[in-house]
């Protein structure tokens, strides 16, 4: 949903003068005006704007000045819908023109919001089917997940709304589906076969491995600077505290083994990723499954890829890869692609695709897991000063989008790479960062990779990838601009930004507030009760008719309330009941998922409605 350009109480004014011209003849006239004088408090609310909190990562401190100063720069929505009233007189303008409630606004401070722990939100997840553990009939498969139908529905979703954006509303962007096993040689030229790998530790007595960069430790000081011992804790939104109590624990051994009275002070602890540690101090530093030291090995790179052998012949020369990620399909096909679309640099190419990584260790549900999808655009410019400006606009685009989809900006924050930790070829890497209830955590990246992958491939095939520019009279191989995006990452952010639970007639309710565009089910049909043939009859032909182009729920079963329960859970954001009145005048009651208001509709303009508050526009746009 777009930003309004109104102002919060203008648009308010607006909201509420349509809501009273609307209800004026109905009976219940005060409880509407109830329902409509919230609803504008929270959009007047929603469009303040304020400047979201930092978040810390884990206890590795606050942001730097700069990802504060580009957090600053972040756009702020100015409403959560385009405000403004509908054509006609009908209550399709009015309801379309009201904001959906959010009970978190994108600008509201974090200290206000508490986030679903991750069991709630597993349990929903399975509960609902959003996801399975994979294989969950043989006691599951670590590191991979299925999909239920309400979760291919939103990974569906997710994927048709980013392809719309970034490739069909653009001209200069063209969509490309390339193999997931390519010819060795790809990934021979590209470095993966020598490079893709992640710093490994092993525990020797517990037979554990662990990803070093992701396993902390910190030394535990007295207050006179003698050493107290070592602490490990792995990577964590609460490891901080972890490391803390620990601490408490072996100061408190080391006063006993030393005859101390109570236990010695220590300064703060520091904590460090175990691929930074000396190789002196790794035998001090205890297994976070023993709590013992002298178990762990020193770190070592273990190749990520999934190898596979193609062919009958099982052999060096039949070895293979599963792809590690999408982007190098896109590269070798580049100069094919230029061509045989005409396309003129600057352009883009994106793929969506699933990539295979063997993590070491997979983990918070489907953040980190072996399969996974991905949504990559490479987009290729001049090899001069431009890049910073492309960089600067993609990273606004997809800020952006990810507020459009629904995603919580108050969640949301940059982080800047250090120029010690970007790859050697990358001039510039920025993540757009969500807080998950694990830790603040990358989810959607843009790098700027030079020409490093095209040079790659031209050495290695001995194919020129020059692009020839007739307007600058010059030939170069282009830059590269990409952004990418996790399509599982995205929806367990979005997972998460849309989990509430609030109170509907003193009775609590689970609720996902879903954006309409996202939500797995747009709509339900239910005809008020089921042994009525003529409601069933009526309420089929509204479901045929909205299912042509919606996932549209069904459901016959129990009273209308835990009907209504049961899709707020699902996240389906408006529902429709054929009652008895509809047999008279051909209306039917749509009922909004966030604020639970209700009104009447002719059967006629639902269809209009829903095109409306999903794809956000009407017959006359």
């Amino acid at each position: 949903s777009s930003s309004s350009s109104s102002s919060p109480s203008r648009t308010s004014a607006t909201t509420v003068a349509a809501l009273l011209t609307l209800f004026a003849a109905s009976t219940c006239l005060a409880s509407h005006l109830l329902a409509a004088g919230k609803s504008a408090a929270l959009a007047a609310a929603a469009a303040a704007p304020a400047a979201s909190a930092s978040v810390g990562k884990g206890a590795m401190g606050t942001r730097t000045k700069a990802m504060a100063a580009l957090r600053r720069m972040s756009p702020m929505a100015s409403g959560l819908v385009n405000g403004g009233i509908g054509r006609g007189s009908s209550a399709v303008g009015l309801l379309a023109s009201r904001p959906l409630t959010r009970v978190f606004s994108a600008e509201a401070k974090e200290s206000e919001r508490t986030l679903v722990s991750m069991d709630e939100l597993t349990a929903l997840c399975k509960h609902r089917g959003f996801v399975f553990p994979s294989s969950e009939l043989y006691g599951g498969y670590s590191g991979f997940w299925d999909y239920g139908p309400l979760g291919a529905e939103l990974r569906r979703n997710i994927k048709e709304r980013w392809w719309r954006k970034f490739v069909t509303q653009r001209r200069d962007i063209v969509g490309l589906d390339t193999s997931i096993i390519a010819s060795p040689s790809v990934w021979k030229a590209s470095g993966h076969v020598d490079g893709f790998s992640d710093p490994m530790v092993d525990c020797k007595e517990s037979k554990l491995r662990y990803r070093a960069d992701q396993l902390f430790y910190a030394k535990v000081e007295g207050a006179a600077g003698e050493e107290l011992g070592y602490v490990s804790v792995l990577e964590s939104g609460e490891m901080a505290k972890e490391a803390e109590k620990k601490a408490k624990k072996l100061a408190k051994d080391y006063g006993k083994a030393n005859g101390l009275e109570k236990r010695p002070d220590f300064k703060a602890l520091e904590l460090k990723a175990l691929d930074e540690a000396p190789a002196e101090i790794i035998p001090k530093i205890p297994s976070p499954a023993t709590g013992k030291p002298g178990s762990l090995t020193p770190p070592r790179d273990f190749n990520l890829m999934f190898q596979t052998q193609v062919g009958a012949l099982a052999g060096e020369s039949s070895g293979a890869f599963l792809r590690p990620e999408t982007a190098q399909g896109i590269f070798v096909n580049y100069a094919t692609i230029q061509r045989a679309s005409r396309m003129k640099v600057p352009f883009g190419i994106a793929q969506v695709g699933k990539a295979f990584r063997n993590e070491i260790t997979p983990r918070n549900f489907v953040f980190r897991s072996r399969e996974f999808e991905q949504m990559e655009i490479e987009y290729f410019i001049p090899d001069d000063d431009s890049w910073k400006d492309h960089h600067q606009t993609w990273l606004n685009d997809a800020w952006q989008w990810l507020k459009e989809i629904g995603l919580d900006e108050g969640l949301m924050e940059f982080e800047v790479h250090a120029d010690n930790k970007l790859a050697h070829y990358a001039r510039a890497c920025t993540d757009i960062a969500f807080r998950f209830p694990f830790g603040t955590q990358e989810l959607l990246g843009v790098a700027a990779r030079g020409d490093y992958d095209l040079r790659q491939h031209e050495k290695a095939s001995g194919k020129s990838m020059e692009y020839k520019d007739d307007v600058a009279k010059r030939n170069y191989v282009p830059h590269v601009i990409e952004p990418s995006i996790g399509v599982d990452r995205l929806m367990l952010a979005l997972l998460v930004s849309a989990y509430d639970q609030d109170e509907v007639g003193g009775e609590k309710r689970t609720v996902m507030r879903f954006h309409p565009s996202i939500a797995p089910i747009k709509a339900a049909v239910f005809p008020l009760v089921k042994n009525k043939p003529e409601l069933i009859e009526k309420a089929k032909a509204v479901y045929n008719r909205l299912s042509r182009r919606y996932n549209v729920e069904w459901d016959q079963a129990g009273a209308i309330g835990r009907r209504y329960r049961r899709m707020d859970e699902a996240g389906t954001p408006y529902c429709i009941t054929v009652d008895f009145e509809t047999l008279d005048d051909d209306t039917v009651t749509v009922r909004e998922r966030d604020s639970t208001e209700q009104v009447r509709m002719p059967i006629s303009e639902v269809a209009a409605f829903l095109e409306k508050n999903i794809e956000g526009y009407g017959d006359d746009e």
